[in-house]
C-alpha cells in the first residue's frame, strides 16, 4: 500500500472531514492530558508528520521530547515551528533506535500508524510500549475504520483489536472516541505498571 503522504494531509484543510476532526481530537485529548500533569512532560511522537498533531498544544506547557518523521519536507516543516525543547528528527519511527534515548516517556504518541502497518506489527507495537513508557505514563493513538487497502485481517472495527491488545498488555483504558458518521477513532491508555527499560533498535513495524 503507497500514499502520497503531501496530498493526504490536504484533508486536514476540510473542517468536515474525518482527519480534521481527528485532529481536533488528539489536540484535546493531548491538551487535558498535559493540563492535569504536575510536572514536566517527556513527550515522544512517531510518525509525526508536520507536528499538528502536538506542536499547536505545547504552548505555555512544560514540554521536552522528540517528533519522529521520515519525510524529509514534513519533518522539515515541524523542525520549523517546533518550541524549544522538542527535537525533531528524520528518521524511521518503525525502530526504537530512533528515539529510544527520549524514553521512558510521559506521553507517547501513534497517530496515523495502525492503520499502515499488519496487526502484527500492531501487536508487536503495543507490547513494546510498555518498556518506552514511565509509570502512569500515556499513549493516544489512533485508528480509521473502513481505511483504504486496509491491512488488517480483523473481521470488524480495527480499532477494537487495538484495544484488546492494549487491554492484553496490561494497559488502562482512559478514553476511547468512536463517532458515529466519520471512520477515525482515538484512544488514549494509561500504563500502571514500573517505569520502562528501553532496547535501542527493537523493530515495531514497518510500513505497508
Amino acid at each position: 500500500m503507497s500514499r502520497d503522504w503531501h496530498t493526504w494531509y490536504d484533508a486536514y484543510d476540510d473542517p468536515g472531514s474525518s482527519l480534521s476532526r481527528r485532529l481536533a481530537e488528539v489536540r484535546h485529548q493531548l491538551g487535558s492530558l498535559l493540563a492535569a500533569a504536575d510536572g514536566p512532560v517527556r513527550l515522544v511522537s512517531i510518525c509525526a508528520g508536520d507536528g499538528r498533531d502536538t506542536l499547536p498544544v505545547l504552548e505555555g506547557a512544560r514540554v521536552s521530547g522528540v517528533l519522529v518523521e521520515i519525510d524529509p519536507e514534513l519533518a522539515g516543516r515541524a523542525r520549523a515551528n517546533a518550541p524549544a525543547g522538542i527535537e525533531v528528527r528524520t528518521a524511521d519511527a518503525g525502530t526504537t533506535a530512533s528515539y529510544a534515548d527520549a524514553c521512558p516517556a510521559d506521553l507517547f504518541l501513534a497517530c496515523g500508524v495502525f492503520g499502515n502497518i499488519t496487526d502484527d506489527d500492531i501487536a508487536r507495537t503495543v507490547a513494546t510500549l510498555p518498556t518506552l513508557l514511565t509509570h502512569g505514563g500515556h499513549v493516544i493513538w489512533t485508528r480509521g475504520n473502513r481505511v483504504p487497502q486496509d491491512p488488517t485481517g480483523y473481521a470488524g472495527d480495527p480499532a477494537d483489536l487495538v484495544r484488546d491488545l492494549f487491554a492484553d498488555a496490561g494497559f488502562e483504558e482512559v478514553a476511547f472516541v468512536r463517532p458515529d458518521d466519520v471512520s477515525y477513532r482515538v484512544g488514549v491508555h494509561r500504563w500502571p505498571g514500573p517505569p520502562g527499560l528501553p532496547a535501542p533498535g527493537s523493530r515495531m513495524f514497518t510500513f505497508v
